[in-house]
């Protein structure tokens, strides 16, 4: 088995794990992840993540061509913004998972940092998420928003929207954006409740110790 046939079977797999659990439904969310030639692999536009079809993915080149598979998503002005911005990027998920978009409509005042410091795992895996303002799903005006962070974030969350994630492989990538979600989830279960979330001195021994993009 070639590594780009594994790679197309293990992009169907995990999007098929996170759609059974609810992470993202009908026809929402997408996903890419770079080839060992430098191309893509890219979910095909309206398609679900729990039926992607390893053979139909959009393929492109390294010079970023169609050159294989269906149409890809609409979204490619966002996938291609973060592997333009961050080099060490290897694969791009993006989904619709419910919690997330509800925390990004209740008032939030850091919008530099949408993720309260709850656990470890989110600061360890996203740093810092940006919450960016709300876009026509398409609109490539969403990957000019990513640009402009100069590759500073792994991770943003689209407002009334979804979140998305970069990572240095599809696997790392698929993690980390279900932790932002957990996490997300964690915020709503104790708002209003006065949680004890993570204080400075214990975030900033997380990203020394992890070695997490937090300052910049």
């Amino acid at each position: 088995m070639s590594a780009q046939t594994r790679l197309r079977e293990k992009i169907c797999l995990l999007a098929k794990s996170m759609f059974d659990r609810g992470l993202t439904g009908g026809s929402t969310g997408n996903i890419s992840a770079r080839t060992d030639d430098g191309g893509l692999l890219v979910s095909p536009t309206g398609t679900s993540f729990g039926r992607l079809d390893p053979v139909r993915l959009s393929l492109f080149d390294a010079q970023g061509r169609l050159i294989d598979g269906d149409a890809p998503t609409k979204e490619m002005p966002l996938h291609s913004a973060f592997y333009e911005t961050r080099s060490n990027a290897g694969a791009v998920v993006h989904l619709h998972s419910c919690h997330a978009v509800a925390l990004s409509m209740l008032p939030c005042a850091d919008p530099d940092n949408f993720l309260p410091p709850l656990t470890p795992y989110a600061i360890m895996k996203l740093g810092k998420v940006t919450l960016l303002p709300y876009f026509m799903p398409g609109d490539a005006a969403m990957g000019r928003a990513v640009r402009g962070l100069a590759g500073k974030r792994s991770a943003v969350m689209l407002a009334n929207h979804g979140p998305v994630v970069a990572g240095k492989d599809v696997e790392a990538a698929c993690n980390a954006i279900e932790e932002l979600e957990d996490t997300a989830r964690l915020s709503l279960m104790t708002r209003g409740l006065a949680p004890r979330g993570l204080d400075a001195g214990q975030i900033q021994k997380l990203v020394k110790t992890f070695n997490v993009e937090w300052d910049a």
